[in-house]
């Protein structure tokens, strides 16, 4: 019988979600979302001593800033999210609810010969350490060790069975089978063999805390909430044949879910894993939200950096994974439709900061200019302007310009720009008159034989006695310049430069007549005051 598809996120909070760890999650949702399964959110926060308040939180809104949303799992409340068709049959979703499970499935492998307790303090796995490398050797726990090591093997069953009750620093070790090999399948990476004698006995379980390692854990928690595949990182890909054979031991491999391993996000010049350091470095984020520590240090993320959502989801999906043609724009709703495990790559993806801000470019420019200007009026406003409904002229003295203003000035820019933020950068002057100007740009056009042009193209200007629109006005004003002879960009960029402070901008009639005729005889009159 075919299982409903069913997959996990299963993220630690030790910290900010880094941008590998949301793809990961990307991937999954794409994969159930596709097949018309669940997806799945669990919190695996059995390392108590890595735990970092607020992660789980971060985490939780940083997925759904992403559209990546859960069927199951833990909201950003701490609630269980509620589903359509269930309400929660594979409840609690954090581990540390679910620590009551471990134990027993942990001794259940004791009792079956496939585990051990062991005793050994962490000064004398130092000891042992020490002594093998002196030797030349590397220690690891496991066939060729064990027998000479404090555990359940190696003890007489009256002194461990004492140590279980007089010591909590005990653990459970899974005991690795000797010289045996384990064949696995991998969906990015095919099959796989491995021989146990190159692997150690792992803990499982912590008589200290009471609480499993990610070993055990997880594969107890994909078992009854009937996970049908795990696509996880590659740094997991070692611990595969552990978990193939904890299968075996439990007797679940008919129910065992395939697994894939995606490859690392790299640095841009591909030599490593993407880390924090790298973005500090080269002024890049390298997480969704911006996130500050219990120092006070902040560390940049996409959403506060101006990207859009989608454009970051785009992004990320691209970072390892392509359509098979040279199709790059897609929706989350196209991304579900077209994407497959087959076409992951093996190797690690290189990230690329200027291809991420191209993304963002592409979206911006297929949005409305509605919501675009929805979207620029709180950057108007920490500007100290003021934004209102109703139509009116601009109030450049009291800093006061209408919603439709702003509209016609997106409109103008949007293709110019990468991020909302960029529209004040790129048209400023058109709510705050300039008080300085691009030095080499007056070096070059403020001469006195531009200057004394310009003048008089401005008296044509606010002499023009049609309609004061731009179609009105950009024929007229270009053949009153051509008529006369004058040196059409050096009058134009001399008086651009009067009204923007560089030589750089919007053309002259767009910019006059959206400031109006008073503002514009305003700024000439500043400037002729300036020069003289």
């Amino acid at each position: 019988m075919t299982r409903k598809t069913r997959v996990r996120f299963a993220p630690s909070p030790t910290g900010p979600l880094h941008m590998g760890g949301v793809r990961t999650a990307l991937y999954n949702y794409l994969f159930a979302k596709q097949r018309g399964g669940d997806f799945i959110i669990r919190i695996e926060d059995t390392d108590s001593q890595r735990f970092v308040p607020g992660a789980e939180k971060y985490i939780i809104e940083a997925l759904n800033w992403c559209g990546i949303v859960p069927d199951e799992g833990v909201d950003q409340n701490g609630q269980v999210v509620e589903t359509a068709s269930e309400r929660h049959p594979h409840a609690p979703y954090r581990q540390s609810q679910r620590k009551s499970l471990y134990r027993s499935y942990a001794e259940q492998l004791v009792e079956g010969g496939f585990a051990y307790y062991a005793f050994d303090t962490a000064e004398e796995l130092g000891a042992k350490r020490a002594e093998m490398e002196s030797a030349g050797e590397t220690f690891i726990y496991n066939q060729t060790t064990r027998m000479g090591l404090r555990n359940s093997l190696s003890l007489p069953e009256s002194e461990w069975k004492a140590l279980l009750d007089s010591r909590t620093d005990w653990t459970i070790r899974f005991k690795m089978p000797e010289n045996r090999v384990v064949k696995m399948d991998d969906l990015i990476r095919g099959h796989v063999e491995v021989n146990t004698d190159t692997l150690d006995d792992k803990v499982l379980w912590k008589r200290a805390d009471e609480l499993p390692t990610y070993h055990l854990a997880n594969i107890v928690d994909d078992h009854l909430m009937e996970i049908t595949e795990v696509i996880r990182g590659e740094e997991w890909l070692p611990s595969l044949p552990l978990h193939y054979l904890l299968y075996e031991a439990f007797g679940w491999t008919e129910t065992q879910p395939r697994f894939a391993h995606l490859s690392l996000l790299l640095k841009p010049d591909g030599k490593g894993k993407l880390s924090k350091r790298d973005g500090d470095r080269l002024g890049f984020p390298v997480f969704p939200l911006q996130w500050v520590n219990a120092e006070g240090e902040v560390s940049r993320g996409y959403r506060e950096d101006g990207y859009f959502p989608e454009a970051f989801v785009n992004l990320l999906a691209m970072l390892g994974w392509n359509p098979g043609d040279d199709r790059e724009l897609f929706s989350l709703e196209e991304l579900v439709e077209a994407f497959s495990l087959e076409r992951v790559v093996k190797s690690g993806a290189r990230f690329n900061a200027d291809k991420a801000k191209w993304f963002n470019k592409e979206y911006l420019r297929t949005k409305s200019v509605a919501e675009l200007t929805e979207l620029y009026i709180p950057v108007l406003q920490s500007k100290g302007i003021t934004i209102v409904k109703e139509a009116q002229a601009p109030d450049f003295a009291g800093k006061t310009f209408s919603q439709d203003y702003v509209e016609r000035i997106v409109k103008l820019i949007q293709e110019r720009a990468t991020f909302v933020a960029d529209f004040w950068d790129i048209a400023s002057y058109l709510f705050i008159a300039p008080a300085s100007f691009v030095e080499k740009d007056a070096a070059k056009f403020w001469k006195e034989e531009n200057y004394t042009l310009a003048l008089q193209v401005a008296d044509f200007i606010l002499g023009f006695e049609g309609e004061f629109t731009k179609e009105s006005l950009e024929g007229p004003l270009e053949e009153y310049i051509r008529s006369n002879e004058w040196p059409m960009g050096k009058v134009m960029n001399c008086l651009r430069l009067a009204l923007v402070g560089a030589s750089s901008g919007l053309g002259i009639a767009d910019i006059v007549t959206l400031i109006g005729k008073e503002e514009f005889a305003r700024r000439m009159e500043f400037i002729k005051s300036t020069l003289n």
